[in-house]
């Protein structure tokens, strides 16, 4: 079929035609944004989950709900890399000129600015993002050097501001895994000020399983702050709808065994479906996609996601790290104790376990129970399998 008109979305981030699943999550987001609108408290969201099940979909729906509510959402990926005061630093910059433009400010947003503008010197002396702010910095506001109290601050002066101009601000962080300690001590310090003004600011994340554990060694109150919704397979009644309405809907339809042939592969992760469906429907001479165009394009379905999905999760990992990986996939989809992958590598456990905590750092596994570790990459262990001899 013309693969113009292909429904299918494989891609990164990108909203899928029909999304399933996800009611529980979108109908909390309303609930914690009409809360604090009220000057009720409520508990911020991050949502976890394994890669490929639609974490940053999620949060492109929160931006549009908040949105629809006159809220400001400023939003950022964070990675190993990110200089996170400075990135929040932007990322309040812009909320505060969403929140009213300076010709519009009161009290509460001129202060604010100078709060942040307090900030920025603070933490890039050249203070490069105060385009627009050019007021004199607060003493004794923001500058500190202590991030969790400065970024309190900030986040106190911004949610005034909010209020006073009849607004909120959500602040929409993926990768959340890559914070350091010290950020999100910071983060969760900030959140908690707001929390005990019942100030229209908050934060919805996104991030790996081991979310909670960070947030925990962080702030022991963090499980309070939070809640932790966990975002996982699609049932098969939710696969098969988000494979076939989107198929109807654009004039087509599949054979029943081509779609159960697609939901079995896909074990019900969202963006297995989108890769398969999209490569059925290209490969479908005819407007009925049958069981034997799925089965043909099988192999093109494993040969893409082996070049794009995971091979750049398996560059990450050093030599070393790729060889315990492909002794854990051996032991199959996981997850597995360290002892059994070290017996698999005949190696003491304990000469292991750098290389496994170097390999949850770089977000290649998880901790779901103690001495356990499971892949963060849904079927992982598959491409290992296919592409890696035992070494």
């Amino acid at each position: 079929m013309d693969p113009r008109e292909n429904p299918f979305t494989p891609n990164a981030g990108a909203r899928p035609p029909l999304l399933v699943g996800r009611d529980d999550e979108l109908s909390a987001f309303d609930l914690l944004l009409a809360r604090l609108a009220r000057g009720r408290t409520q508990q911020s969201m991050i949502v976890t989950g394994l890669r490929g099940v639609g974490k940053t979909v999620l949060l492109g729906e929160f931006r549009a709900t908040a949105e629809e509510h006159g809220w400001i959402a400023v939003e950022a990926e964070i990675t190993r890399q990110t200089d996170f005061a400075q990135r929040m630093a932007l990322l309040a910059r812009r909320a505060l000129l969403q929140v009213a433009p300076r010709a519009r400010w009161r009290e509460r947003a001129r202060r604010a600015a100078g709060v942040l503008r307090s900030f920025t010197l603070t933490v890039s002396a050249e203070g490069a993002w105060t385009a627009g702010l050019d007021l004199d910095p607060i003493e004794g506001e923001a500058d500190s050097g202590l991030l969790a109290d400065d970024l309190s601050d900030v986040f106190v002066t911004l949610g005034e501001a909010a209020r006073e101009h009849e607004t909120g601000v959500v602040f929409l962080l993926d990768e959340m895994q890559f914070l350091d300690a010290e950020e999100l001590e910071a983060l969760i310090a900030a959140l908690h000020k707001t929390v005990q003004r019942a100030l229209p600011i908050t934060l919805a994340g996104a991030g790996l399983p081991l979310i909670p554990r960070l947030a925990g060694e962080a702030k022991s109150y963090a499980e309070r702050l939070f809640t932790f919704p966990v975002i996982g397979r699609l049932s098969e009644a939710e696969a098969s709808k988000a494979l076939v309405e989107p198929v109807e809907q654009a004039g087509a339809a599949f054979e029943p065994e081509a779609v159960a042939e697609i939901v079995a592969y896909a074990e019900g992760y969202p963006y297995f479906i989108q890769e398969y469906g999209g490569a059925a429907w290209d490969a479908s001479p005819a407007r009925y996609i049958g069981r034997k165009a799925v089965e043909e394009v099988r192999g093109l379905v494993d040969a893409k996601l082996d070049a794009g999905f995971f091979r750049v999760r398996a560059e990450r990992a050093a030599p070393h790290e790729l060889r315990y990986l492909r002794a854990m996939a051996g032991l199959g989809p996981g997850p597995h104790k360290a002892s059994a992958v070290a017996a698999v590598l005949g190696v003491p456990s304990a000469r292991l376990a750098p290389t496994r905590s170097r390999l949850i750092e770089k977000g290649l596994l998880y901790t779901p129970g103690y001495g356990l570790a499971g892949f963060t990459v849904p079927q992982f262990d598959r491409y290992l399998l296919r592409n890696y001899a035992v070494s």
